[in-house]
């Protein structure tokens, strides 16, 4: 990791993760906002809208809407009209917005999006796990997913400069997670004003909705054409990949901080063992890593920060001479027994010549702890696998039986 902590020292305030996500989007120059509010992340958009009340964020209006279906909708138009429009939500509000995510992504809107990723009711529950945003995974948006609050402060300025270059012009949905991330408090660098000025320029798209050259958006596709359409955000998540690296080397060269571009690594060169994770887990997996290395456990960690393009390159160029790789996901597909990141990974290797057992864990559901015990136990299962193969491929952690 390419960060210079030392340098960075100076600079740093101790804020809340949600006031550092806000610092970061009145940095970007947003002209429209628009959200309702839903924990855990309230605090995100009320920050953001006692900026604008206080004329610290020029030219932008906040938009008052009465659910998180009317918030987004009011970006399609605003997006449209070539306005830089934000947004952010969790879970519930997440879900209600399923259509629209759909119609922002099929109209090429470059929306920004934080998503304080909490579970998904019934039950209900106002904790962290990733299940809300995995379950939009297919609504054509890019998913970045944060370790920690730097990296999502400085990822939504990449935010937009990703989801809004032409060849891209997709919605991008950083992702952090809820409370853990969202209502910590910890030194943070804030994004410099001018520097994001000079990293991020302004949105002026091509097309956009003009009554002096009036255009149609989001119109009717018949059989004939619709196939096309998804052909080509297809094609814009394939160049995203590249984009993504792209504009997290031109954060690092500005800005001097860096996490990865798709993915991220750590003590990976050598590992018989590699554990992949999104989220704020990671930091838990890095402690585990040390501990275990001072053992002599070759034991290594694959962070993966877009889940949206899947970097299928990326992760194969880190895992193909491993001896077992280990899927830890916040999620899972009910009917499946699987989390998403264990699936795409297992699907990614097949018809290729990488041959490496790759077992999933689903861990951290509902907001549950994840200690430092559970992730050496994780490693044990996996050093199994080396010793005697594959003898169950996909299970919860730490369950319950007295509750069962």
């Amino acid at each position: 990791m390419r960060r210079d902590y030392e340098k960075e020292k100076k600079d740093m305030v101790v804020v809340e993760g949600s006031y550092a996500v806000a610092s970061a989007v009145k940095a970007c120059r947003p002209n429209v906002i628009s959200a309702y509010p839903i924990t855990p992340q309230t605090h995100i958009v009320e920050e953001l809208s006692q900026f604008i009340a206080d004329g610290e964020i020029p030219n932008c209006e906040y938009v008052m809407v009465e659910s998180e279906f009317s918030a987004l909708s009011a970006l399609v138009g605003s997006s449209a009209a070539g306005a830089r429009s934000y947004s952010a939500t969790t879970s519930q509000g997440l879900e209600l917005m399923h259509e629209v995510l759909f119609n922002v992504s099929g109209m090429r809107l470059p929306v920004v999006m934080t998503i304080a990723n909490r579970a998904v009711s019934a039950p209900i529950n106002i904790w962290n796990d990733q299940q809300d945003s995995i379950s939009q995974r297919d609504t054509g948006w890019i998913q970045l997913y944060a370790e920690d609050t730097q990296e999502i402060s400085d990822m939504t300025a990449q935010a937009f400069k990703i989801g809004e270059d032409p060849d891209i012009l997709l919605p991008v949905m950083t992702c952090m997670d809820g409370f853990i991330l969202s209502h910590v408090y910890e030194p943070v660098v804030l994004l410099d004003d001018d520097l994001v000025a000079e990293y991020l320029p302004p949105f002026e798209p091509e097309l956009k909705l003009d009554p002096k050259n009036p255009k149609t958006f989001g119109a009717f596709a018949d059989p004939n054409s619709y196939t096309e359409f998804r052909y080509l955000q297809q094609q814009a998540m394939d160049k995203a990949l590249k984009k993504i690296e792209d504009a997290a080397d031109e954060f690092y060269d500005l800005f001097g901080r860096y996490y990865g571009g798709l993915i991220d690594t750590y003590e990976t060169d050598d590992a018989d063992i590699i554990l992949m994770a999104m989220g704020s887990i990671v930091g838990t997996i890095k402690d585990v890593v040390d501990k275990l290395r001072a053992k002599g456990v070759k034991v290594g960690l694959l962070k993966v920060r877009s889940f949206r393009p899947f970097p299928v390159e990326a992760i194969h160029n880190v895992i193909k001479d491993a001896k077992v790789v280990v899927a830890l996901d916040k999620n899972i597909s009910i009917g499946l027994n699987e989390g998403a990141l264990f699936t795409e990974t297992k699907a990614t290797l097949y018809n290729t010549k990488i041959d490496v057992p790759v077992i999933g864990f689903m861990i951290g559901q509902g907001g549950r702890d994840i200690p430092v015990e559970t992730i050496e136990n994780i490693v044990d299962e996996a050093k199994k696998v080396i010793d005697s193969g594959i003898t169950v491929e996909s299970q919860f952690t730490d369950l319950k039986e007295e509750l069962l």
